[in-house]
């Protein structure tokens, strides 16, 4: 198993937009790929955060969930020096993008993650200043305790992530791939006992997450609202797009993320 490094709503105050609704709509082919990838339309995934080095090197995606919180993976190892940066398409783009630059005030790990078994792969990252919302920026919904998102239901994920798993560099452009889900029996052909219930399985039908995109969404699409579903956690270390990634599954930890954003 190899961990897919860096690269992939509670309430949007405001009249225009709810969560999970993007200003700028996505437009997903069928099943193009993260590894030799699609490239996004620019911030139509407005929730869609780049973590990064004080130098600006990328090493995880993240979502916004609203203006004072990003949800990503424990095993991003996220610090309060690291950088949250919201409202980017292209990290190469420099000073033209109208990019956000945010701070981590108090980051929040579950408490059952276990490094070895990659179960309860999320933490939660309290943001020091409050993002702005607006066109390129806004949250995403989270899936709730009791929703139900079958298998080969069409999803989405995105992120920064490579490109193939020998590429040199992370492509500077956010790319997205529509995944089918699995269900965890199926999944279990793949990676056997490996999986658990905190885990749910996309992909293995031509597209894939990679190295890069770990810790950002997957999406589910739910009465025209986009649902976060899953956080990018691990899957083949080829990045091989027959065999599907593994997230961490939301609906199973919904119940500890009202928890902590209740208590802080």
């Amino acid at each position: 198993m190899a961990f897919l490094w860096v690269v992939s709503c509670l309430a949007f105050i405001s009249v225009a937009y709810g969560c999970g609704v993007p200003a700028i709509p996505p437009r997903v082919s069928g099943y193009a790929r993260i590894v030799n990838g699609e490239e996004a339309v620019p911030h139509s995934w407005p929730w869609q955060v780049s973590l990064q080095q004080s130098n600006g090197f990328h090493f995880c995606g993240g979502s916004l969930i609203n203006e004072n919180w990003v949800v990503t993976a424990a095993h991003c190892n996220v610090m309060t020096y690291h950088r949250v940066v919201a409202g980017e398409h292209d990290k190469g783009a420099g000073s033209s993008e109208n990019i956000q630059v945010l701070k981590p005030a108090k980051v929040f790990t579950h408490p059952g993650w276990n490094p070895s078994t990659i179960n309860n792969d999320i933490t939660l990252i309290k943001l020091a200043t409050p993002a702005t919302l607006g066109t390129n920026v806004s949250p995403v919904c989270l899936a709730g305790s009791s929703d139900n998102y079958p298998a080969g239901m069409t999803c989405v994920t995105s992120g920064w992530g490579l490109l193939r798993y020998n590429a040199p560099s992370t492509p500077n452009k956010l790319q997205q791939a529509a995944l089918p889900l699995l269900s965890n029996q199926q999944c279990k052909n793949y990676w056997g006992s490996n999986i658990s219930d905190v885990m749910i399985c996309a992909g293995g039908a031509g597209a894939t997450s990679c190295m890069g995109d770990s810790g950002g969404p997957l999406v589910c699409q739910n009465n025209s609202v986009w649902t976060l579903v899953g956080i990018v956690s691990w899957g083949s270390s080829s990045c091989s797009t027959s065999t599907p990634a593994v997230y961490a599954r939301v609906t199973e930890l919904r119940s500890w993320v009202d928890q902590i954003l209740a208590a802080n």
